[in-house]
């Protein structure tokens, strides 16, 4: 099993969504996710997990080394509804990670206003495409 993900572009953040299980088979989606963040937005990256059905020790790391990346892009990464099976436990080396408990608790905390636009996986779990949204697969 692998992940989908969405990403969208706010004003001055991105909400990077996922679904699925973020295990070793998955880490290298999330890794070109994570570029697709860098490359299409600015402000820190909220990693929504609430669709996210769990996650490995090798997932965790991934997440660790996204926010080593963009920290060296000069961004933040933030996570919004960690899964229940366990929690980020970062080394040393990796920068502060804020925690919400949701994703409306992550937006709140940035006064953040509507998506400008928005990216997806082909096979992203949530509603039809939208007439003119492109699907990544």
């Amino acid at each position: 099993m692998t992940i989908e993900w969405r990403y969208t572009s706010c004003q001055d953040l991105g909400v990077l969504s996922l679904a699925g299980y973020l295990g070793a088979d998955a880490t290298d989606r999330f890794t070109g996710a994570i570029g697709w963040a860098l490359a299409r937005g600015t402000g820190p990256v909220i990693l929504d997990l609430t669709g996210l059905l769990g996650w490995s020790a090798g997932g965790q790391i991934a997440v660790a080394q996204a926010a080593r990346r963009l920290a060296g892009s000069g961004r933040r990464l933030e996570l919004a509804a960690i899964p229940a099976d366990g929690s980020l436990v970062p080394d040393a080396t990796c920068p502060p990670v804020p925690v919400h408990c949701d994703l409306g608790a992550a937006l709140a905390a940035h006064g953040a206003q509507g998506a400008v636009r928005q990216w997806r996986t082909g096979d992203w779990p949530a509603a039809p495409q939208e007439p003119g949204e492109p699907a990544l697969a």
